[in-house]
């Protein structure tokens, strides 16, 4: 029955990851055309401050209602707001579907992760997050050569309705294939006691840093580095989309074998160290490169997206072998790191902008990935 469940929660998982995936490239350009292009990141950040509300509320409403019930509604609602954003051309409500979105997409994502912690056990927990993490990252791996064929010229709203129609099925599987699904006692979260938890264990709060600065990358560069390649280098939608697809395969090639290796030989620390190391060399060449070489770009964005993929898997799975599946509270606070990184990373950029050219804030990104080695160097290996 565990395993069932797990099999029907990896497709839930990659189908919902291709929902999300598949505008996820086009939004900052999608945006741009109500808001302009340097103040796209506002707009994110204040997406990022409703899923920190999102994050905070979400213990209290598993209490009342349980995971289940929270997960098929809020699928549904994340319907909708995608059926908003494919058709709506007021601003206003634009902004408001797009931040509803984001709301419920942090939501889903935290009712899935409740659901894969509950069928879990600790000496498996890197290889069944290595394969849920894997289907999700193959869904990745294929939304942007897609959007790219989708949208054509900028046909935005087309990416949008594809995206509202797989939630379809997504809420369908919930609805009748989780419904046995027994909750536990989830932990209120309460702010103050929830970071002093996390400040009183030392390794907790090293993988919680190393997740915010993996978050803080794909924040900078799922806004900045479309506007970048299509408006300052030059490519295409489709060039763009092909680009992205062969950047993000480090993440469906190498995320399950990091994951066994962890748990059976070496543990996380090594993998985690060397994965930032890679991201903070290859992120900063960027400003560097000026010619429109399709090879040279793909190779560069490949090689970004290695660091990446260790350094997220590593996180996964050495805070998951330290949490339960009761750890609601933690759950929660570890998972709106990437709420706070889309707050905080934006914010950093708008002023840099102020200062530096357009495609020098990727050398910035740079140092921050150094700064990565101070937490990652920190923690406990499990092995």
């Amino acid at each position: 029955m565990r395993r069932t469940t797990l099999s029907i929660l990896y497709i839930i998982g990659s189908v919902f990851a291709l929902c999300s995936a598949l505008p996820s490239y086009i939004s900052s350009s999608f945006l741009s055309n109500f808001v302009g292009e340097k103040l796209v990141g506002l707009v994110f950040a204040v997406c990022s401050l409703a899923t920190v509300l999102t994050f905070i509320s979400i213990p209290k409403i598993l209490r009342r209602f349980g995971n289940y019930k929270t997960a098929t509604f809020v699928s549904i609602i994340n319907l909708f707001s995608l059926l908003g954003l494919s058709f709506l051309n007021n601003i206003y409500e634009v902004l408001f579907c797009f931040v509803l979105t984001y709301a419920t997409t942090t939501a889903i994502i935290l009712c899935l992760d409740i659901f894969i912690e509950h069928n879990s056990t600790d000496n498996e927990t890197g290889k069944i997050r290595s394969f849920y993490l894997t289907g999700i990252n193959f869904a990745w791996l294929i939304s942007p050569w897609l959007s790219g064929m989708i949208i054509g010229g900028e046909s935005y709203w087309k990416v949008y309705f594809i995206s509202s129609l797989l939630m379809i099925p997504i809420a369908s599987l919930i609805f009748y294939n989780l419904k046995s699904f027994k909750d536990d006692e989830y932990k209120e979260f309460k702010v103050v006691s929830t970071i002093k938890e996390v400040l009183e264990n030392k390794d907790i709060k090293h993988i919680f840093a190393s997740s915010f600065l993996l978050n803080f990358f794909y924040a900078w560069m799922v806004i900045y580095a479309p506007i970048y390649l299509f408006k300052y280098i030059g490519f295409d939608w489709a060039t763009i989309g092909l680009i992205f697809t062969i950047m993000l395969l480090p993440f469906v090639l190498i995320q399950i074998p990091l994951g066994k290796i962890a748990d059976k030989y070496i543990g996380e620390k090594e993998m985690l160290t060397a994965g930032f190391l890679i991201m903070a060399f290859s992120v900063g060449f960027m400003p560097f490169i000026s010619g429109k070489d399709f090879w040279v770009w793909s190779i560069l964005l490949f090689t970004t997206r290695i660091g990446a993929a260790m350094v997220e898997v590593m996180t996964e799975t050495y805070f998951f072998k330290k949490i339960n599946d009761q750890n609601t509270n933690l759950i929660s606070a570890f998972r709106s790191m990437s709420s706070f990184a889309y707050i905080i990373a934006p914010l950093i950029a708008t002023v840099f902008f102020l200062f530096i050219p357009f495609g020098y804030i990727f050398l910035a990104l740079s140092l921050f990935m150094f700064w990565g080695l101070r937490y990652s160097l920190a923690i406990k290996d499990t092995k």
